[in-house]
């Protein structure tokens, strides 16, 4: 009873056809999830067009803009007149934003620009969000420039058509780079944010791609019926939020959605390389992604507009996802039958297989029992390579995952799935036979279903439609008379969902999470794998010690190639380059002062500054994680003052400044802190309660980002204490003022961690409480 689901003549020809009918699904998904062609300039006036809005991008996106820096400024006067312009009313909301993690309270004096276009007889609010502030590191042409500007030209495009039923609000929030800072202060006292509505938000994690609905509210089904049916170019789907969650990323979604907004979260997300860096350019935008952002925003602006925005609420949540061109979508009330029908469809296929003498339920169990061996091997072996990665080039440990030319890694990662399931099909094929093992592996599919319909319902659908069509198709196979064409057919028909779905999501995944995760796509390509077994076995010789071994060398080798190719291919250059982190540190109170560098192993132009691992130097509790160090010449500087304000019991309030010409504070205690408040330069005040402590280094950290030169008042409520260490670092951008600093060469970019690219002077203070 070791049987085949498809057994007949000239199989193998049968099986190469129906792989690359196979193949040339996966090619077609990929191609149909493109972006859009940029209308130019010249556009009709009631149209979106990348090419006014790339105008606008030209003027505010060529530097960094962070939080408090001259060119946010200059941003934020440029956008606020253009709104102007637009016939718009147009407020600034100033206001201290403040958002907390483990041991860390961060807060900022924020500057939301605020413009309103009233409805004639409104609903509700349409709320379109994006934020205006940029990282440090880059001028954030894509993350959030492209959005920002795509709403300039909405609203012209909204004032050139018809007045809308609803009010539409048009929020360019700040300090989104530093923790949601602008759009949390928007939520919690803007008349506006506390009233709530629909919202629509607009990120970027790349320079490229088709724009991405990747996130919605709970019970969404209304707003993803609009979605499908307002959008002339819709790409998403209801997984992606699921994987969303596993990404240590946060947007202005999540405190306007906590505030009681409705809405859609949307970004592209490929050449994520650039992300965060100074790549992340005009030059580098494709033109194509921000036309897509744009005509979807316009178009979905214009839907709402006019709905009846009450008439959206949904008690439930709607699946959805992208096939040939089409969005499915179905209620989620279908979503625990269709996973209990892909369960039937796996047990009547083995039961039927059975009955048939293809297999025997020992056999069936075995089979779907070592199923899971294939999977974890998968995503053991793609953990693997980026380790070995990070080994053998440290630049990548830097990058995140997120590498400049990935593909040969990422096909390397699909041959270890590869080798992976056929180190564990071959030696088990004799013992207890194909069907037993296809059948057994659809198990799996099935099973992750059900556990999805309960865990995460958005995303059951990938597992759940595969595992139900490729049973079916099975079943059809067994019970089809007639030519054997007909049954190679229905096999194949079974499979092309799970070639339409699985492989589009590990690009995905890919794309939003680089190979640091590189077990997630590859635990999608073996469960791929899984579906397409019987297909497979159309193509392999019959079974012999020869196929056991030769087949998963031919694996091993192809991964292998890939991999020095992917080696050969991702080298470092200017348009690809590498990131290292540098930062010059002053120690005022001794007069020294140190280069200091996080990467793992610096290259040739940081070892111009640092030479080894000696903290000793560094200012006490400066030092976060394992630093390279290197004497500086001392410059000199105001640096940062502290003074005590009142205290008693267990709190403390305290004067900041940062200095002359810094941006930000960061105040390091040498105890954790449980409540933190903040206030400065007019804007109100606002206070966090912490949790937890920071992580290799000291226990508390405060930030006040774009602090005024007056200061602001910083209380600390420090449990337990009568005495606390304090340092506190005043941050200045770039090193261009420290002598001897050589900028760096091309394909070098500043990396992404926070504290690079400063000159930190710093103080220290023993206080009592």
């Amino acid at each position: 009873m070791t049987g085949k689901l498809l057994d007949l003549p000239r199989r193998t020809l049968a099986g190469i056809s129906a792989l690359l009918a196979l193949a040339a699904v996966i090619v077609l998904t990929a191609m149909t999830d493109s972006t859009m062609q940029p209308l130019p300039a010249s556009a009709p006036s009631q149209e979106f067009s990348a090419g006014r809005a790339l105008a606008h991008l030209e003027k505010f996106a060529a530097e960094p803009r962070p939080i408090g820096s001259p060119a946010h400024d200059r941003a934020r006067a440029y956008l606020a007149g253009q709104l102007r312009a637009a016939g718009l009313r147009v407020e600034i909301q100033r206001s201290t934003g403040a958002w907390s993690a483990a041991g860390l309270a961060t807060f900022g004096q924020v500057n939301n620009v605020v413009a309103t276009l009233p409805g004639t007889d409104s609903t509700g609010t349409v709320l379109i969000a994006a934020h205006y502030d940029s990282a440090s590191m880059g001028p954030g042409a894509s993350d959030d420039g492209a959005a920002v500007a795509a709403m300039v030209e909405t609203a012209r495009a909204l004032r050139a058509g018809a007045s809308l039923r609803n009010d539409v609000v048009l929020l360019m929030s700040d300090g989104e780079e530093d923790g949601v800072l602008g759009a949390g202060a928007f939520a919690r006292e803007h008349p506006l944010g506390r009233k709530g509505g629909v919202l629509l938000n607009w990120e970027a994690r790349g320079v490229g791609g088709p724009s991405l609905m990747f996130q919605t509210s709970r019970n969404n089904a209304g707003l993803v019926e609009t979605f499908v049916n307002a959008v002339p170019h819709p790409r998403g789907d209801s997984s992606m939020g699921e994987l969303y969650r596993l990404l240590p990323n946060n947007t202005d979604f999540t405190p306007l959605t906590s505030a009681g907004f409705t809405g859609m979260n949307f970004a592209y997300i490929e050449g994520s390389s650039h992300y965060h860096t100074a790549g992340d350019s005009i030059a580098n935008l494709d033109r194509g992604s921000l036309q897509h952002h744009g005509t979807n925003m316009l178009a979905l602006a214009r839907a709402l507009g006019d709905a009846d925005l009450p008439a959206l609420t949904s008690d439930h949540d709607a699946t959805y996802f992208r096939i040939f061109g089409t969005m499915v979508t179905y209620p989620g009330a279908l979503v625990w039958p269709l996973a209990a029908l892909a369960v039937l469809a796996v047990a009547g296929l083995a039961l039927l297989a059975r009955r048939m003498r293809l297999t025997s339920l020992p056999r069936l169990l075995a089979g779907a029992g070592s199923a899971v061996v294939p999977l974890a091997v998968s995503a053991v072996l793609a953990q693997g390579l980026w380790e070995l990665l990070v080994a053998w080039r440290p630049a990548y440990d830097g990058m995140g995952g997120l590498l400049h030319r990935p593909q040969g890694f990422q096909a390397a990662i699909a041959a270890m799935s590869g080798l992976a399931l056929l180190a564990w099909y071959l030696p088990l094929r004799r013992r207890l036979g194909p069907a037993a093992l296809a059948i057994g592996a659809l198990v799996w599919p099935a099973g992750l279903g059900v556990l999805c319909a309960q865990v995460a319902p958005g995303v059951s659908y990938v597992v759940t439609l595969p595992a139900l069509l490729c049973a079916l198709g099975g079943l059809a196979a067994l019970l089809l008379p007639g030519p054997a064409w007909g049954r190679v057919a229905a096999a194949t028909l079974g499979t092309v969902l799970a070639a339409a779905l699985l492989p589009a999501l590990a690009r995905n995944a890919f794309d939003g999470m680089g190979l640091a995760l590189g077990g997630a796509s590859a635990l999608l390509l073996a469960l791929f794998g899984l579906t397409a077994l019987p297909v497979v076995e159309l193509v392999l010789p019959e079974p012999g010690r020869r196929t056991v071994v030769a087949a998963p060398l031919t694996a091993a080798g192809l991964a292998v190639a890939l991999v020095g190719y992917g080696l050969v291919v991702d080298r470092f250059d200017a348009e690809h380059p590498r990131r290292t982190h540098l930062a010059y540190v002053l120690d005022a109170d001794t007069g020294t002062a140190q280069w200091v560098s996080a990467d793992a192993d610096p290259g040739e132009w940081t070892r111009r500054y640092v030479s080894g691992h000696d903290v000793a130097a560094l200012p006490a509790g400066y030092a976060r994680g394992t630093l390279w160090t290197g004497a500086a010449p001392a410059i000199r500087a105001d640096g940062p003052r502290v003074s005590v304000l009142a205290r008693g019991g267990d709190t403390i309030r305290l004067r900041v400044t940062a200095g002359r010409g810094a941006r930000s504070v960061t105040l390091r205690v040498d105890r954790p802190i449980a409540e933190a408040t903040a206030s400065a330069g007019g804007a109100g005040s606002a206070t966090l309660r912490v949790t937890g402590t920071r992580v290799n280094t000291w226990p508390a950290e405060v930030r006040f980002r774009g602090i005024p030169a007056g200061g602001a008042q910083i209380t600390l409520r420090v449990p337990g204490a009568d005495r606390i260490r304090l340092t506190a670092i005043g941050e200045t951008d770039g090193l261009g003022a420290v002598p001897g600093f050589v900028p760096r060469p091309p394909g070098l970019v500043a990396a992404t961690r926070e504290d690079g690219d400063l000159v930190a002077v710093t103080r220290t203070y023993t206080l009592d409480l």
